[in-house]
Order: C-alpha cells, then structure tokens, then sequence
C-alpha cells in the first residue's frame, strides 16, 4: 500500500503542473506577466523532477494502468505550449489576423512534436525543434524584439520542428554536460532577475540570455542531424 501511495504521490506532483498553468494564465490575464512566468517556471521545475521520483518508486511497475508518459505530455503541451501562446495573443505580442494564425502554427506544430514517437533519441536529444514556447514566449518579452522579428522567430521554430535535427537537452545530454548545467544555471539567475526587476530585461540580462541561447543552438548543431 505504501508503494501504491508514493507512486500516486508522484502522478499528482507531474498534474500539478496543470495548476501552474491555470495560475499562470490567470496572472496573464491580469496583466501580471512576470508573474504568470514564475507560475510557468514552476512548472517546468516539476517537469524536471517529477521523472526522478518516477524512476526512484518504481512507478511503472507499481501502477501499470496509469501512464506517467500520457500525464506528463498532456501536462506539458498545456504548460510549454497552450498557456505560452496565449499570452503572447493577450499581451499584443501577436495581433490581428496574422498574430491568431501564428498562435494555430504553434498549437499545430506542437501537436505534431507531442505525437512523434521518435521525438528522442538514445543519447537524450530531441529530435526537431522541442516545443519549447514557453521559453519562446519568455525571450520575445524579456528582449521585446520588432514585430516582424517575433513572427520570424516564431516560423523559423515552427519550421524546424518537421526537421530532424538533434536538440539538446540541458540536463540529460552527457557531452559537454558541466558547461551546459553551468550555462543553465548562469541562465535561470538572470531569468529570476529579469523576472524581479520586470519586463523587458536590462542590457546585462539580454547580454546573457541570448549568449545562452547561441551556446545551445550551437551545441544543437554540433550533435547534428537525428538518424
């Protein structure tokens, strides 16, 4: 019974990141956006643990009828995508009939990368662009680019989820695994500063936040395409 209890407590630590979400959006809806992201890093806090715990009681095996890998994606595609795109349609970063079709191209797109059962590979990469909106939605208000460059960027992922390159991930990927957790850490510092001082970011902020970026695209690049 208490292995049933511990594998269950697992199960409602991954669906509560369905609770962060709808705190989230209720904060975006408010205005209150650097708020709704610390709802949305939350989140994705969970999401990085709960798979531990998975591991350490067993859960497959102690609850077999209920599918951790279901909750998880469902939890995620609600929490990386869903909430992500509406608050870039309530904030004005997508506007008009251009915007509305931009946020379906990431709902679609990501509904495809969610579906894909090759979207991993052996040496813990994702295979086309992960569906990381909310990381998407975070840089477009943390640096506030032009319009034309926030449709850009949002194409330009959407396009690259149909192909099948390898995209690391910044904790499970061995190679180079102490710069990629340093450079992690260096970046969720200056996110919870800009999310602190407020949108958009300060000079040293961006500095960092896009020098982040170009490290992980380059390594994503480096590991090459998937097989």
């Amino acid at each position: 019974m208490q292995a049933e209890l511990k594998a269950a407590s697992v199960h409602v630590l991954t669906a509560l990141g369905v609770v962060c979400a709808l705190l989230a959006l209720r904060a975006a809806i408010s205005g209150l956006n650097e708020q709704a992201f610390l709802w949305l890093g939350l989140a994705l806090f969970i999401d990085g643990i709960d798979g531990f715990f998975a591991r350490r009681y067993r859960v497959k095996i102690v609850m077999p009828h209920v599918s951790g890998e279901t909750l998880d994606l469902c939890v995620d595609y609600v929490t990386y995508v869903f909430v992500p795109t509406l608050m870039l349609l309530l904030a004005g970063k997508l506007q008009g009939i251009w915007g509305f079709i931009l946020a379906a191209i990431i709902c679609l797109s990501s509904l495809y990368h969610f579906s894909d059962t090759g979207s991993k590979t052996a040496d813990n990469c994702f295979v086309g662009f992960p569906a990381i909106w909310n990381i998407v939605a975070f840089y477009i208000f943390a640096l506030s680019p032009p319009w034309w460059a926030t449709d850009l960027a949002i194409v330009l992922c959407a396009g690259l989820t149909f192909i099948r390159w390898k995209w690391v991930h910044p904790l499970r990927v061995v190679e180079l695994r102490t710069i990629t957790v340093a450079a992690t850490i260096v970046w969720s510092i200056a996110s919870a500063a800009v999310l602190y001082a407020g949108f958009p970011a300060n000079w040293l902020a961006s500095a960092i936040l896009i020098l982040v970026a170009v490290y992980g695209v380059g390594l994503s690049l480096h590991f090459g395409r998937a097989p």
